[in-house]
């Protein structure tokens, strides 16, 4: 039986898209994977190809073990969320191509226009670090240990990332 998404999309999630798309595209990421930052492009392609039909959302699963930076990164993503601009920060710290200490993360929080004093504030503070577990918790649950880890349409997706699989993940019936 294939690993499922657990839980299911909710209010909580970051997602992008019509909230009745037919198909469902779900990243398991860490802002200093370098295997993530090659994905981005290659999502970007999928939505593209897919437009009005998906929904894409985004989950943390920083892997601190090997990415000293994700936790401080995602966390910063979830204070940009509070303030209006998770996805706007989410392109920010993938431009940082790794390059994630603190200083970097506030100019990524400047550059998505959110308040980079508040993102200080709340990592100190550990504000979202609750809600980065969550997410981690999740994924485990679903059975994916590493980054990036993609479900389609809430199946896990096995295999390479391209764009190609990735489509006939989404289309393939269900």
């Amino acid at each position: 039986m294939p690993d499922l998404l657990t839980p299911p999309l909710g209010p909580e999630d970051h997602v992008d898209g019509p909230p009745d798309a037919a198909l469902e595209l779900v990243m398991y990421g860490d802002f200093q994977c370098p295997y993530c930052s090659a994905a981005q492009p290659i999502v970007q392609r999928v939505r593209d190809r897919l437009g009005d039909r998906l929904r894409y959302a985004f989950r943390h699963l920083p892997l601190p073990e090997v990415h000293p930076d994700a936790q401080r990164a995602a966390e910063a993503a979830e204070s940009a969320a509070a303030q209006g601009a998770f996805w706007a920060m989410h392109d920010a710290l993938y431009a940082q191509r790794g390059r994630l200490e603190l200083e970097d993360v506030l100019r990524a929080a400047s550059e998505a226009g959110v308040d980079p004093e508040r993102v200080r504030t709340d990592l100190e503070a550990g504000v979202y670090g609750p809600r980065v577990a969550r997410d981690a918790e999740s994924a485990l649950a679903g059975g994916v240990t590493g980054t990036p880890g993609f479900f389609a349409n809430g199946v896990r997706v096995e295999g390479s990332f391209d764009a190609q699989s990735l489509l006939a993940a989404l289309e393939a019936p269900r």
